[in-house]
């Protein structure tokens, strides 16, 4: 079983804008500092990291303080926005108000023009998270990443459908655990026939994500 608590990112330099993979702004002060009020009490095994440089550069400074390995996972990166990359809420708003109304509607289908697919995106973070469970069996482990990668990450764990990414409040220094667990699936009749043959069924087993809270934290 493994451990995971998802941590965002604090507030980056330039206000309030859409940043997917494309725009990378560095911290604000205050926000490196919200992160660190984040993580006060610790106790993780080891750190992963989105690669952009307002999750790594504060997972590097965690890390290095701890002592603890660091990881960076390409797949934990933020969903590409495509045309919307780096326009404030307002410009969107203003001056693409149609598509801007079908993106609240329905984020599967409302995506901006050379965005990345909802449905790729939300694979990709699956398979990320999936390893990780894997690779840190029996760890606790910090995942410094973004807030609609933990959207994906906690629609995921409830079998959401990926419109829910759009109903999730995950704000600035937020914290999402989930525990992934391996459990026995009920026996299926052909095991039991097995049983009167004297034959050792072959256990199924399945494994899934367990929500265990989401932490937005109050302002400073």
């Amino acid at each position: 079983m493994a451990r995971l608590d998802l941590l965002r990112h604090g507030e980056p330099v330039g206000g309030s804008r859409y940043r997917g993979d494309g725009v990378d702004d560095p911290l604000t002060t205050e926000g490196l500092a919200a992160m660190w009020r984040a993580v006060e009490g610790g106790g993780w095994d080891t750190v992963v990291s989105s690669p952009l440089q307002r999750c790594r550069t504060f997972a590097e400074d965690y890390a290095r303080q701890k002592g603890l390995p660091l990881t960076i996972e390409p797949r934990l990166r933020e969903i590409g926005l495509g045309a919307w990359e780096g326009l404030s809420h307002t410009e969107v708003q203003t001056h693409w108000a149609e598509a801007y109304a079908a993106y609240k509607r329905d984020i599967v289908t409302g995506m901006p023009y050379g965005s990345e697919s909802v449905l790729a995106f939300m694979e990709r973070v699956r398979d990320a998270l999936d390893d990780l469970a894997a690779h840190h069996a029996g760890q606790r482990v910090l995942v410094v990443c973004h807030a609609v990668v933990m959207r994906a990450a906690l629609t995921l764990a409830l079998d959401a459908p990926p419109q829910a990414l759009n109903r999730i409040r995950v704000d600035y220094a937020a914290m999402l655990r989930l525990r992934h667990i391996v459990e026995p699936l009920p026996s299926h009749p052909s095991a039991n026939s097995a049983k009167r043959s004297n034959e050792t069924p072959a256990m199924v087993v399945r494994s899934r994500w367990v929500f265990e809270g989401l932490i937005n934290p109050a302002p400073a």
